[in-house]
């Protein structure tokens, strides 16, 4: 997501987020810079989501708080039928689900949704990574247009998030894409396409 235009809008993310307990708000948002900053450092993120069992820790909800956007949490199950490029045994182990970063991020983000970066791990000095995060937002075809694939939508409709994109536009891929509001047709077609992977 770079090369963007003057003008163009700014790219609206979700961030799906995982954490062991008494992870701190500061680790989990210096994660989060340094992954938007390897996408785009100009995008912005609109929610943060992960599982149910860790919606209450004080780091992620720390977190959303100083970012000023809302956390949002799916059950285990739900995000164990998304599916991701990299699931993990251990955390399936640990949670009930083989991903939660990454599969979070694609839920919240509504289906048709494309991850824009995979699974990262926080890297404090001195002790291990208590944080991990993966960006996903709207994927977008060649004319500008939201797909109406099915990437990262769980098998069964999510009664956890509805999708949480703020923006109006999706974002642009280089200068020569032009932009579709949300759920409109795409400038000059009358399709917008999908996009299945995996």
């Amino acid at each position: 997501m770079s090369g963007r235009a003057a003008g163009e809008p700014t790219a609206a993310l979700v961030a799906g987020v995982g954490a062991r307990r008494g992870v701190p708000a500061a680790e989990v948002l210096e994660l989060l810079h340094a992954t938007l900053a390897t996408v785009d450092p100009a995008a912005r993120i609109v929610a943060l989501a992960t599982v149910a069992d860790k919606s209450a820790e004080p780091g992620l909800l720390g977190a959303a708080r100083r970012l000023g956007v809302p956390l949002r949490s799916f059950p285990a199950a739900e995000l164990a039928a998304v599916r991701v490029p990299a699931p993990s045994a251990a955390t399936a182990a640990a949670v009930g689900t083989p991903s939660v970063a990454e599969a979070a991020a694609l839920l919240a983000a509504g289906p048709g949704a494309e991850l824009l970066a995979g699974k990262r791990k926080s890297a404090p000095r001195g002790r291990p990574a208590r944080a991990t995060c993966a960006l996903a937002g709207p994927a977008v075809t060649d004319h500008g247009g939201v797909t109406a694939g099915r990437e990262g939508a769980a098998e069964a409709p999510s009664g956890a998030a509805d999708i949480v994109m703020t923006s109006s536009n999706p974002p642009r891929r280089g200068t020569d894409r032009r932009t579709a509001a949300v759920g409109g047709p795409a400038p000059d077609s009358t399709t917008t396409g999908t996009k299945e992977t995996q």
